[in-house]
C-alpha cells in the first residue's frame, strides 16, 4: 500500500486483465454451448444413420447414398424414436434463373427434430414445400409462392413440377437451411422411385444404444460435432494471444514496480538480515509483497466485474450481420455461460504468474551485503 498510485494502476489493470479473460472465455463457452444444443435439436436429434455410400461432403456421392430402411430399424421408426430422411438433388428455376438444391424428404408428423414440418401435411395439387428464411432470401420466395423443380429419378429419367411454400422457418442452424428444400417424405419417395427408402436416419435423443446394421454407421455427437468444436477450439487459441498480451502489460508494471521497491528498499532488507532473518525469509517476504497485487486486483475485478458479467449473461452478446452466412450455428444473440471452473482456473493462472513474476527481481536480495544495505549504497 506504501507504493499508492503505482499499486493501484497495476492493480486495475490486472483486474481488466481478469475480467476479460473470464468474458471472453464466457463468450465462446456460450457461443459452443448454444451451438451445440441448437444443431442437436434441428440436425443431428440423438445421431444419425448414414447410408454407408453416404458422405455431405461429397455431393456426387448422392446418387447412390439411398437403400431400403433395415428391418432391424422399422420398429424404432414406428414407435418414433427414429426418423428417416431422403436426400436428392435437383433443380429449381425461381425468377427466370437455375439454382442447384437439396430436396430433403421427411415426415410431416416427426417430433424429433425442431424443425416446423407439420405444413407438409397438407392436401394440394403441387409438392408442398418449406423453407428456411436464408433460402427464402436466397431465392426471392415466400409462403404462397410457387416454383418449377426439375429431378432425375433412379432410372435417369428428367421430370419437373410445381412445388408451393406452405412455410418459411427461421433457425439458427445454417445447414438445415441453406440451398434445401423440405419436402413430404412419401412424396420424395414417389418422385425418386424410391419406396421406403432414405439417405440418412436420425435417432432420438433419448435414444442412447445405436442399432447394428450392416449397410448403415451410426455416427454420434462426438463425430458429428466435431466440425463445431475444432473452430470453438481454433477460436480459443485465438484468444489466447490477447490474454498474453494483456498479462504481459500487468507482469511487467508488476515486475518494474518489484525491482524499483527493492531498489529503494535496500536500508530495509538490510536492517531485516542484520536483525536476524535469513535472505529466503526476506525473498518469500517480498514475493508475497507482489503477489498480493493478483489477490487485490481479483477483489476489485469482482466489485464490478460481477455486475458486468451478470448483465452480459442476461442481455447476451448481439452478432453483427452476416455471420448467419458463416455456414455454422450462430444465434443473433450469443449468452455466455461463466462457470465455477473458469472463474477458479482463470483467478489461479493469474494468481501463479503474478507470484512468479514477483519472484524474479526478488533473487537479487540473494546477493545484497546486509552492512552495504543498510548504508545505502547501491547494489
Amino acid at each position: 500500500m506504501g507504493a499508492g498510485l503505482r499499486t493501484w494502476l497495476n492493480v486495475l489493470v490486472l483486474s481488466f486483465s481478469f475480467v476479460i479473460i473470464i468474458w471472453h472465455r464466457g463468450i465462446l463457452d456460450g457461443w459452443n454451448h448454444q451451438a451445440e444444443v441448437d444443431t442437436i435439436n434441428w440436425e443431428i436429434g440423438g445421431g444419425i444413420y448414414w447410408h454407408e455410400k453416404y458422405d455431405p461432403y461429397d455431393p456426387f456421392t448422392l446418387t447412390d447414398s439411398h437403400g431400403p430402411v433395415p428391418y432391424q430399424l422399422k420398429k424404432e421408426i414406428n414407435a418414433g424414436n427414429l426418423e428417416p430422411i431422403l436426400i436428392s438433388q435437383a433443380t429449381i428455376y425461381p425468377d427466370g434463373h437455375m439454382q442447384t438444391v437439396l430436396l430433403k424428404g421427411i415426415d410431416p408428423e416427426q417430433m424429433i427434430l425442431a424443425l416446423p414440418t407439420a405444413p407438409l401435411d397438407t392436401m394440394i395439387n403441387e409438392i408442398p414445400a418449406v423453407i428456411g428464411t436464408r433460402m427464402a432470401k436466397s431465392i426471392k420466395l415466400k409462403t404462397g409462392d410457387y416454383m418449377t423443380v426439375r429431378w432425375r429419378d433412379v432410372n435417369g429419367v428428367f421430370d419437373a413440377a410445381d412445388i408451393r411454400i406452405v412455410g418459411v422457418f427461421k433457425t439458427n442452424v445454417p445447414s438445415v437451411d441453406n440451398g434445401q428444400i423440405w419436402l413430404p417424405l412419401d412424396r420424395l419417395q414417389k418422385m425418386m422411385q424410391m419406396p421406403d427408402e432414405a439417405t440418412i436416419i436420425v435417432a432420438a435423443k433419448e435414444v442412447s444404444e445405436p442399432i447394428l446394421t450392416s449397410s448403415w454407421e451410426f455416427k454420434d455427437h462426438d463425430f458429428l460435432l466435431s466440425d463445431l468444436t475444432e473452430m470453438i477450439r481454433s477460436k480459443s487459441i485465438g484468444g489466447s494471444i490477447m490474454y498474453i498480451i494483456l498479462l504481459l502489460l500487468a507482469m511487467l508494471a508488476i515486475f518494474d514496480t518489484q525491482v524499483l521497491s527493492i531498489f529503494r528498499r535496500q536500508r530495509e532488507i538490510g536492517t531485516h538480515m542484520a536483525l536476524g532473518m535469513t535472505r529466503g525469509q526476506v525473498i518469500r517476504l517480498f514475493t508475497v509483497e507482489g503477489a498480493m497485487h493478483g489477490i487485490l486486483a481479483a477483489l476489485i475485478a469482482a466489485i464490478y466485474g460481477i455486475p458486468f458479467l451478470y448483465w452480459q449473461s442476461v442481455a447476451g452478446l448481439s452478432m453483427p450481420a452476416g455471420t448467419d452466412d458463416m455456414g455454422m450455428a450462430v444465434a443473433e444473440k450469443i449468452l455466455p455461460v461463466y462457470s465455477v471452473g473458469l472463474v477458479i482456473s482463470t483467478t489461479l493462472i493469474v494468481l501463479i504468474v503474478v507470484t512468479i513474476v514477483s519472484f524474479l527481481p526478488t533473487r537479487r536480495i540473494a546477493k545484497m551485503n546486509p552492512t552495504e544495505a543498510i548504508k545505502g549504497k547501491v547494489i
